[in-house]
Order: C-alpha cells, then sequence, then structure tokens
C-alpha cells in the first residue's frame, strides 16, 4: 500500500475517532437546557464530560496535524475555501472550552447562565457546520486548475450541505443523550434514555436520507457496504436504548457515527477535495500529497506515538469510568 494512501486512511481514523469522542461531548453540550433543570442537575451534565472532553479535542488537533504535514495542498486549499465556517467553529469551541473552565468561578445564577449559553452555542454550531463542510468536502466545491477556490460563502450552503449539517446535529444530540444515560443514575437517567429513543426516530431518517444522498453523488461498494452497517448500527443502538441498555447503545451509536464518517472517505477516496469547475482542480491524494520522504518519517512518528496516546485516553476513560447523579453534587 502506498504512503499516500496509509496518511488518507489515517486522516479519516482520526476524524473517525473526533467525530465519535467530541460528538457525545457536543450532544451534552446542547443537552445542558433540556436535561438539567437546576445548577446541581447542569452540574451533573457538564461532569459526565469534565475529564474527557479537552482530550477529545486533542484529536482534531492531530486530525489538522496529519492533514497539513501529509497533504499540505489540500489542508491550504480547504482552510482557505472553508475559512469563514471553520474560524467560526475555532470560535466556538474556544469559547465553549472558557465556559467549562469559568463557569464555577463565581457563585451567582446570572453568571453560570451565560456560560451555559456559550456551552450551548459552542456544542451546536460545531456540530452543524462540522455535518456542512464534510458534505461539501466529498460534493466538491468550485476550484480552479491551480487549485485556488473560486466560490463565496453561499456555495457552500445548498441543501445536500444543509442536510449535513442536519445529519451531524441530530447524530450528536443522539449519541449525547445516550451517554448521559449512560454516564448518569436517577431522574436524569430516565429522561435522558426517553429522550434519545425520540431523538433517535428523527436520527434514522436522517442519517438514511444523506447517507443515500450521498451514494448518488460517489459511491463505491466499500462506502455502500459502510453506510449500511451505519444505518444498522443506529438502529441497534436504538433499540437498545429502548430496554435501556446504554452500554449497547452507546456503542451503537459510536459504531454508526464511526461507520458514517467512513462512509464519506470511502466515496470520497481516491479524491480529497473534487472540483465541480473544472475536473483539472480537482486535488486528489497523489497530487496533494507531501514528498515520499516527508510521508515515510511521520508513518515511523505515528507508530511509535500513536499507541502511547491510545493507552493514555482509553485509561482516562476507565479512570472515570462510574455513574454520577446530583447525590455526588454539594449544594451552595
Amino acid at each position: 500500500m502506498e504512503l499516500t494512501t496509509v496518511w488518507f486512511l489515517l486522516v479519516a481514523v482520526l476524524f473517525t475517532g473526533y467525530f465519535i469522542l467530541e460528538g457525545f461531548d457536543f450532544g451534552v453540550g446542547m443537552l445542558l437546557p433540556v436535561l438539567g433543570r437546576d445548577d446541581r442537575e447542569r452540574r451533573v451534565l457538564i461532569n459526565t464530560i469534565g475529564p474527557v472532553w479537552d482530550g477529545n479535542e486533542v484529536w482534531l488537533i492531530t486530525a489538522g496535524g496529519a492533514m497539513f504535514a501529509a497533504f499540505p495542498e489540500w489542508y491550504a486549499t480547504l482552510f482557505s475555501g472553508f475559512y469563514l465556517p471553520l474560524l467560526l467553529i475555532l470560535l466556538a469551541l474556544i469559547a465553549r472550552g472558557v465556559a467549562f473552565e469559568y463557569r464555577h468561578k463565581r457563585p451567582e445564577a446570572a453568571w453560570k447562565r451565560r456560560w451555559d449559553r456559550a456551552i450551548f452555542w459552542g456544542s451546536l454550531l460545531p456540530a452543524v457546520l462540522w455535518g456542512v463542510a464534510f458534505a461539501n468536502i466529498l460534493r466538491g466545491v468550485p476550484l480552479t486548475a491551480d487549485h485556488e477556490y473560486a466560490g463565496g460563502l453561499l456555495d457552500l450552503l445548498h441543501p445536500y450541505a444543509l442536510l449535513g449539517g442536519a445529519t451531524t446535529l441530530a447524530l450528536f444530540l443522539t449519541h449525547g443523550a445516550v451517554f448521559v444515560a449512560l454516564k448518569t443514575v436517577g431522574d436524569i437517567r430516565e429522561r435522558a434514555g426517553a429522550l434519545a429513543v425520540r431523538l433517535g426516530v428523527a436520527t434514522a431518517v436522517l442519517a438514511v436520507a444523506f447517507l443515500t444522498w450521498t451514494l448518488t453523488i460517489r459511491s463505491s461498494a466499500a462506502a455502500v457496504v459502510l453506510a449500511v452497517g451505519a444505518a444498522l448500527a443506529l438502529v441497534g443502538g436504538l433499540a437498545a436504548a429502548r430496554v435501556r441498555r446504554e452500554g449497547w447503545a452507546f456503542t451503537g451509536t459510536a459504531v454508526a457515527i464511526g461507520l458514517a464518517v467512513a462512509t464519506l472517505f470511502a466515496a470520497l477516496f481516491p479524491n480529497v477535495l473534487p472540483s465541480t469547475l473544472d475536473a483539472a482542480g480537482t486535488l486528489t491524494a497523489a497530487n496533494a500529497a507531501s514528498t515520499p520522504y516527508t510521508l515515510k518519517i511521520m508513518t515511523w512518528v505515528a507508530v511509535v506515538f500513536t499507541p502511547v496516546v491510545l493507552a493514555y485516553q482509553g485509561w482516562t476513560y476507565w479512570v472515570f469510568r462510574k455513574r454520577i447523579g446530583v447525590a455526588h453534587i454539594p449544594q451552595h
């Protein structure tokens, strides 16, 4: 297997991991005003993701770094053409991270409400915009023969992209509700489990519609198999949520998101950013890649350090695996 293909797969794996892990904490953030009826319940929700949310974002940093080093042409064109959406995602993530750190600094209810709104919007905007961005990556954007983006913001907001944004929003909400049911006890757990089932119906409809539309734009045998697997995993996860098997439900939604992202990358390959303007402007894994020597050095670095990072993050989840509830939150 060529190193360009290896690194395309590694970038796909990194974004898949990011969407699975950051997906549930985006969902928890968006559900903060829905499931958190008072300050103690909202603190329970925040505490479910408190030990892991920043570690989940490392997957995005690593994916962006891998793209920059392995496929500099892809990185440059993508980040210039998608400048405004990616800037909004960055600002939302900054506001969200600051909110997690500053919410508890003062006891006033108004202070906490402001930071709760920052957590909500800082979770909702990326949840939508990532779907819009990846839908455009797969469908293609107007690129010149010199790989320069020749469109504007409105070129990114077509019906397929908006459906992609709605799909990731619904998937993350369902994934987050299942995670809350898995990590909590008492009334919050009951409400989160019931909400996950209700959300799941709309999510399944959106996901099937988006993946079907995706396969009419670009497809491969692997993409079809992965799309079917994603649909089955989502149905299985929702069935498990209905009978309150939260561990299996979370596995199902996680696998569904992972296979859905894998479907997009499988349908995209060997392209990395198709051009709708000029076929000569299409970026592929071959013409967007770094030199073979660079890819070789990066591969050795990845072989050494990736297992260490995975082991550390797995250990973090194991340490903070127990359920929590309002009984664990002191009254102020």
